[in-house]
């Protein structure tokens, strides 16, 4: 890998590689920590609120991810047309406003609001991240400098939790709401000193209906992302079905109360091996072996674990479910970055566009998809174990599909 690309940037002060990993991390990270720092959290805002139903306390996620997938069908285009940074700033702001009005939300229903635009906001760094590395780098190359950004992002779910718990013990659940707006603030203040500019002015059409609807054909009628656009939004969704069922599972089924943070850290270290696994062996190997390889990986593991779950007089031990977990989580690891780089692989010229496109359908179809097996669970992990064995074989299928049935097939269709 060079850094050719980010010297063509045209900026005084250009980030070294390293640098910029960490930059397009910090952006994509933000959003990863503005869920799982508020895991421990849902059991007292439940509590604080008076809700009836322990499963409305998902809403805190679902609601946030909503927001956040929706906010991302407008920053891709506005970017292609005004620029990288400068939309990046206003969904900074707007999420940092959104933080800062929580602080005094008493309300269930203002909270969900709040959290919305949260994720509205938040939907400007996870959009533009993907577009500003797909502006500099293409192919085998993406997927490489992806699972680079994956690793200093994984740190973010392993110890956000115990972040929030922290933040629980020094006061209550409106201390965390402080602490993202400053992280927020901290993020803007980065992106504005250091990040580039990487939207050439002369690829910056006029933004017009005539020039979205021919963007939109685009991303629809490319078989490779719009196939891959699916797949994700389905694998995804079994992530997301962890997360919001995570809580009650670790601390509802096995008791674990003040050990979660660490249990769930633990489990989600497992994204951090495949990570760098990933990014040491894609160029050698290739994303179509690598994600395919792990897509059928995970649909066994998650059989396995269907199986047990059903199986099983009462919850399994702690230590089996955490293992399953873990080893699912390791094979996401590799499908997630690969299948991001194939899906924009043949969209540099609209490059933001594209990224706005595949995280609104991912992240709202997800979102969608984990809150319907999330609101299945019953004091066990049946719903959530047939839930990833479901989701992650209608992926394969899709991918399968997508690819006309010739898996772990290298392309060299489109250029770098």
């Amino acid at each position: 890998m060079t850094t050719a690309r980010l010297a063509e940037t045209g900026e005084a002060n250009r980030p070294a590689l390293p640098e910029f990993i960490a930059i397009i991390a910090s952006m994509m990270a933000l959003a990863a920590l503005s869920i799982d720092i508020m895991l421990p959290a849902l059991s007292d805002i439940s509590e604080d609120l008076g809700l009836a139903n322990e499963n409305d306390r998902q809403l805190v996620i679902t609601l946030y991810l909503f927001g956040f997938a929706a906010g991302q069908l407008f920053y891709g285009p506005l970017s292609d047309r005004f620029g990288r940074k400068p939309i990046l700033m206003i969904g900074l702001l707007l999420y940092a406003a959104a933080s800062l009005a929580t602080l005094f939300v008493e309300d269930f229903g203002l909270l969900l609001a709040a959290r919305a635009l949260q994720g509205a906001g938040c939907a400007a760094p996870r959009v533009i991240a993907i577009a500003v590395v797909r502006d500099l780098f293409g192919g085998r190359q993406m997927a490489r400098v992806m699972s680079f950004v994956m690793m200093v992002f994984i740190v973010v779910p392993v110890i956000a939790p115990t972040i929030g718990d922290g933040l629980l013990y020094l006061g209550d659940w409106h201390l965390i709401f402080g602490f993202l707006t400053a992280a927020a603030v901290a993020i803007l203040l980065l992106t504005v000193l250091r990040l580039p500019e990487t939207r050439a002015r002369e690829l910056r059409a006029p933004l017009s209906i005539k020039w979205l609807a021919g963007a939109m054909r685009t991303i629809i009628t490319t078989r490779q992302t719009f196939g891959y656009t699916v797949a994700i939004g389905f694998i995804f969704g079994c992530l997301m079905s962890y997360i919001n069922s995570a809580q009650q599972i670790l601390e509802g089924i096995y008791e674990l109360d003040a050990l979660f943070p660490v249990v769930f850290g633990a489990i989600a270290i497992a994204l951090a091996g495949a990570s760098i696994t990933n990014s040491a062996l894609v160029e050698r190997h290739g994303m179509r072996r690598m994600s395919h390889g792990a897509l059928i990986g995970f649909v066994l593991v998650a059989a396995i674990h269907a199986g047990i779950a059903i199986s099983w007089d009462g919850p399994p031990p702690l230590v089996l479910h955490a293992g399953l977990l873990a080893a699912d989580l390791f094979l996401f690891g590799f499908i997630m970055p690969n299948f991001n780089a194939l899906a924009m692989e043949p969209l540099r010229a609209i490059a933001g566009t594209g990224s706005s496109f595949i995280g609104f359908f991912t992240t709202g179809g997800g979102a969608l998809l984990g809150w319907i097996v999330g609101q299945q669970f019953n004091d066990t992990i049946v719903p959530l174990t047939v839930g990833y064995l479901v989701l992650s074989a209608i992926s394969l299928a899709v991918v399968t599909f997508t690819e006309r049935g010739r898996l772990f097939q290298p392309h060299t269709d489109h250029p770098p």
